[in-house]
This record gives C-alpha cells, sequence and structure tokens, in this order.
C-alpha cells in the first residue's frame, strides 16, 4: 500500500519500498550500524540456510502516519542503546523530511553484533 499526501496540484503518492530505502540509507549513515554499500547487513539464518529471509526495514502504513520497524547489528564495541536511538532519531527526520509523511513510531531491533575481523577468525 502507498502513502498519499495531498499537493497543491494534486495528489503524491510515495510507494512504501521508497519509504523502506530511506530508512535504510538514513540507518546506515550512524556510526555502529553494521551496513555494506548501503545496505543494512542482516544476520545469518539460525538454520544454516545463508542470510535471513525478508528486509530489515518494515513499513506499516495507516491512514495518518508510518510506522517503520528495522532490524539492524551493531558493530562491535559500540553502545547498542545509543546507537538504536541515533538510528530512530535519524530515520524519522529522514523519511518525513523526503517525504511529508508523518512517522509516528520508528522501533529498532538490535538483531546481533559484529565482530571484529580478528574475533571472526
Amino acid at each position: 500500500m502507498d502513502k498519499k499526501a495531498s499537493a497543491s496540484n494534486g495528489i503524491l503518492k510515495v510507494s512504501n519500498e521508497v519509504i523502506m530505502k530511506i530508512a535504510e540509507l538514513a540507518a546506515c549513515e550512524i556510526s555502529g550500524v553494521a551496513s555494506e554499500n548501503g545496505k543494512l547487513m542482516v544476520p545469518q539464518s539460525p538454520i544454516g540456510l545463508g542470510t535471513f529471509l525478508g528486509s530489515p526495514v518494515k513499513v506499516s502504513v495507516s491512514k495518518e502516519s508510518v510506522v517503520i520497524d528495522l532490524s539492524i547489528i551493531t558493530e562491535q564495541g559500540s553502545k547498542a542503546i545509543n546507537v538504536a536511538s541515533a538510528v530512530q532519531a535519524s530515520v524519522k527526520s529522514a523519511v518525513q523530511n523526503m517525504t511529508g509523511i508523518t512517522v509516528s513510531k520508528v522501533n529498532v531491533n538490535i538483531a546481533g553484533i559484529m565482530l571484529s575481523k580478528e574475533e571472526q577468525d
């Protein structure tokens, strides 16, 4: 479902995919969030099928606002609570500024911690 906003020249539609991409890019800008090439890193599947199925960003649209759910992996050594708080602020600001759509909530799930390269070996 797309979110509609009124404009003086007609109706503006913003797709969920666009909102998801804006949210993902805003989250990737935060120091301490594990990302690669503008995409959030996702946890490995617990049953060994490669990467986690599904997007780390979900958007729920209501008549008045949008709720965004993100799953992030924090980098080792970062304070997870500070990273999550910064992600919430960044995502809300970016989506509202770029689309004009009100964001009522940004829920952040810390899905894992990325170990440093030395600890992975």
